[in-house]
């Protein structure tokens, strides 16, 4: 017993020792370099700066481009909000269906989602699809993509997790005179909250931190997302890395508290979807 107790803190220690070395550490560095002066910061080290410009680094960053950063956040934000409803309603109802009807054209569905998650997107077709509906970098279709894009991964998710909900739940329902609607957002859907939590939690950080899809789907100087701001500051801002350090601590603070504050939930949601199914 003792020498598996030994052998567990060690482990525990080393765990720790990677995470300091592989999240800490980093982000430190972003941190400190992005409270100095473009002359100190041109070093890259981890050294506490001489003079702290904390206020002058972000209140320039936030200024820079008459705050394109800012109107990035907000296109970032209603981006990631109105996709990650959209993967949730669309992807729960699809799971929902698909696992409790057998039919004939069940295999062909199932292999259709699969194929949706393997096949890489088709940027040129989309982009003619899109300017033929005439919704071309607009907001309204570059959510339409996030949901596409995210739609085979969830509902593989939700498929594994209403495997454990049992039928009779919803024969029960049936006979007490719900219809298909009434059943699933009144009785399935609430049970799913373990699930949604991890779709929420994992599709928002994706759909926030995509860099590609805005790139060729969402150009423009005024649709563009926080991933392509760092882009752009890199080549206008140049040599002042105290600045572009500090564009990445903001874009980073979203995602970063989303995942502390539910980080239990994301790894339970993930358990239940994929071993119970």
């Amino acid at each position: 017993m003792k020498k598996e107790k030994i052998k567990i803190a060690i482990l525990d220690v080393l765990a720790v020792i990677l995470t300091i070395l592989i999240f800490i550490i980093p982000f430190y560095f972003l941190i400190i370099n992005s409270f100095k002066n473009a002359e100190e910061a041109l070093f890259l080290n981890i050294d506490l700066p001489i003079t702290f410009n904390i206020v002058e680094n972000y209140k320039e960053v936030l200024g820079t481009n008459n705050g394109i950063l800012i109107r990035a956040f907000q296109n970032s934000l209603l981006l990631t909000f109105f996709s990650v409803i959209g993967v949730l309603i669309i992807s729960a109802m699809a799971g929902f269906v698909l696992q409790r009807r057998k039919d004939k054209f069940s295999g062909l569905w199932n292999f259709m989602i699969l194929f949706g998650l393997m096949a890489p997107p088709a940027i040129v077709p989309t982009i003619w699809v899109l300017k033929a509906l005439n919704i071309y970098k607009t907001l309204f279709s570059m959510i339409l993509i996030e949901i596409c894009l995210r739609f085979p991964f969830s509902v593989l998710l939700y498929k594994g997790f209403i495997k454990t909900i049992p039928k009779e739940l919803d024969e029960a329902a049936i006979l007490e005179g719900c219809g298909p609607l009434r059943l699933f957002f009144q009785i399935i859907f609430p049970l799913l909250k373990p699930i949604n939590i991890t779709i929420i939690v994992v599709n928002s950080l994706r759909i926030y931190n995509d860099f590609m899809n805005p790139l060729y789907f969402f150009p423009g100087a005024r649709n563009i997302t926080v991933q392509l701001t760092l882009f752009q500051f890199i080549t206008e801002i140049k040599s002042q890395w105290n600045l572009l350090f500090a564009s990445v601590v903001l874009i980073s603070i979203p995602p970063l508290i989303l995942y502390i504050f539910l980080n239990k939930r994301i790894m339970s949601g993930m358990t239940a979807g994929s071993l119970k199914g």
